[in-house]
């Protein structure tokens, strides 16, 4: 059992061994209000676990910090565009 389980109950998923921010420091992607995101942003950008972080974050309600290249901001946006579309009724095209 790793310090991260001991301490928080969390096991590290496998996609994050892959990640490009593997080593970066944390502070960079949780940046103070107002403050930019894109350096976080640029980390994320081409990562190839990109898909899988910010799967984790919606799945787990993130509300903070940069996830999958989305800020929270972005990441709301995208849960309400989610739901729409799944709300959202299926009409056949005339053909």
């Amino acid at each position: 059992m790793d310090i991260i389980t001991l301490l928080y109950g969390r096991q590290q998923r496998e996609w994050q061994n892959k990640a490009n921010c593997t080593g970066v420091d944390p502070d960079l992607f949780f940046p103070e209000r107002g403050a930019s995101t894109r350096e976080a942003k640029a980390v994320c950008h081409g990562c190839v676990v990109r898909d899988d972080c910010l799967d984790y974050a919606l799945a787990n309600g993130e509300k903070f910090g940069i996830w999958g290249g989305l800020s929270e901001r972005e990441r709301r946006r995208l849960r309400r565009e989610r739901t729409a579309c799944q709300g959202a009724p299926v009409v056949a095209s005339a053909s």
